[in-house]
C-alpha cells in the first residue's frame, strides 16, 4: 500500500512552545490518519522532525509499503534525502529515528511542497502549539516482546581469492578459496551449537554462499535472490586503491550517500529495499523457528543496521570477517534483539 505523509512542526519563539502535526493520505488523497502533539519548549526544526516521525509511525501502523513524504521544510527534506549534511547535533538523534522508521518501508520518497499545500499538517501543528493536544510522553523503554522469536544465525560466506586481495566483490560468481572451505566447516559447527533445531538454510544464489551453506549439511536449502551482494558495477574486481585512483569523485559521492550507486551498479538504498523484503518474507514463513542465513557483507550490514536501528554511518564502521556469525532474534510484534555481531571465535 502506498500512502502520502504530510508533516509540519513549529515553535512560537524558536525556541518556544512547540508542536507538530502529520496527516496520512491514501494515494488518491483520501484521509487515513492525523497526528498532533505538543513538545514543550523547543525549536522549529525539532518540531518539524517530530512531525515527520509521527507521520512515519502512523504510516507503519496502517501497514504501508511505500511512503511519499511531503513537507514545506526544505531542511528536513534535503537532510532526509541525503543531499544536505546534518550539522546540528540536536537534530541527529531525531534524523536517525526517522531514518530507522523509513527503513521499515520498501520505499520512501521525500519531496518539498509550498506551505499553502501543507495546510492540514500546519493546522494540526498550530493546534498542538495552542494547547489542544497532550504533551508527548517521553519513554526510554519499550514493553518486553511476547511469543517465540524467529532466530536468524547470519553467516558471511568464507574467504575467496577476492576477499584475500580486498577487492570489490559483488555479482562476480567467485567460488571459495581452500581456506574458505575450512572456514565454512568451522562456521557450520558453531551454527549447530547455537541453533540445534535448524529449520532451513537461506542462501544468496552465488557460489561462495552456496558452498558455505553446503557445509551445514542435510538441512533444507532455500536460495533467496534478494540476498545477493550489491552490484558494484565498474568497480567489480578492483581494490579500494584502484577505485580511488580511477573514480575518486564517484567514490566520494558513494561514501557520502547511500542513495548513490557505483558507476553502472546498485546503491545501498536499492540493496536495502530487497534485503528488507527478504527479511519480512523470512519472518512470515519461519515465525518462532531457527534458520541460518548465508549472505555477503552489504546485505548483512544492512540487516544488522536495521535490527539495531542504527544510522547509515554504521555501514562504513562495521567490519565483517569471512565466515563471521551474527545472531538476531525478531518477534511478531516488531521486537528485535541482536545477540551477537561478527562472532569469530570458531575460526581461531
Amino acid at each position: 500500500m502506498r500512502v502520502i505523509v504530510e508533516a509540519d512542526g513549529g515553535s512560537r519563539g524558536n525556541p518556544g512552545p512547540a508542536g507538530y502535526g502529520a496527516v496520512v493520505r491514501d494515494e488518491h488523497g483520501g484521509l487515513l490518519a492525523e497526528r498532533l502533539g505538543a513538545l514543550g519548549v523547543t525549536t522549529n526544526n525539532v518540531a518539524e522532525y517530530s512531525g515527520l516521525i509521527a507521520g512515519l509511525k502512523a504510516a507503519r501502523e496502517l501497514g504501508a509499503d511505500e511512503v511519499d513524504v511531503r513537507m514545506d521544510s526544505k531542511l528536513v527534506i534535503e537532510q532526509m534525502a541525503g543531499r544536505w549534511q546534518i550539522k546540528h547535533p540536536g537534530l541527529r538523534p531525531l534524523a536517525d529515528e526517522a531514518k530507522a522508521l523509513a527503513r521499515g518501508f520498501a520505499l520512501v520518497r521525500y519531496g518539498w511542497i509550498p506551505r499553502e499545500q501543507n495546510k492540514d499538517a500546519d493546522r494540526l501543528a498550530n493546534a498542538a502549539m495552542d494547547g489542544k493536544a497532550e504533551p508527548v510522553e517521553k519513554r526510554s523503554w519499550s514493553p518486553p516482546s511476547t511469543g517465540s522469536p524467529l532466530r536468524m544465525v547470519i553467516i558471511r560466506h568464507g574467504e575467496t581469492p577476492y576477499t584475500a586481495e580486498k577487492r570489490y566483490s559483488g555479482r562476480g560468481d567467485i567460488p571459495l578459496a581452500p581456506v574458505g572451505h575450512e572456514q565454512a566447516a568451522r562456521a557450520a559447527a558453531r551454527v549447530h551449537e547455537l541453533v540445534p533445531d535448524l529449520a532451513a538454510v537461506i542462501s544468496s544464489p552465488l557460489k561462495r554462499c552456496l558452498e558455505t551453506a553446503a557445509a551445514l549439511g542435510d538441512v533444507p536449502l532455500i536460495v533467496e535472490d534478494d540476498l545477493i551482494e550489491c552490484d558494484f558495477g565498474e568497480w567489480e574486481g578492483l581494490t579500494y586503491a584502484e577505485v580511488r585512483e580511477r573514480y575518486a569523485a564517484e567514490q566520494d559521492r558513494w561514501l557520502a550517500s547511500t542513495a548513490v550507486p557505483p558507476p553502472g551498479g546498485e546503491s545501498f538504498q536499492q540493496v536495502a529495499m530487497r534485503v528488507r523484503r527478504a527479511v519480512r518474507s523470512l519472518q512470515d514463513r519461519f515465525e518462532g523457528r531457527q534458520i541460518a542465513v548465508v549472505s555477503h557483507v552489504t546485505p548483512i550490514k544492512l540487516m544488522l543496521r536495521d535490527a539495531l536501528a542504527a544510522s547509515d554511518s554504521f555501514l562504513f564502521r562495521l567490519y565483517l570477517d569471512a565466515a563471521g556469525i551474527s545472531l538476531v532474534d525478531s518477534w511478531p510484534d516488531g521486537g528485535v534483539a541482536v545477540r551477537s555481531v561478527n562472532e569469530t571465535g570458531h575460526l581461531s
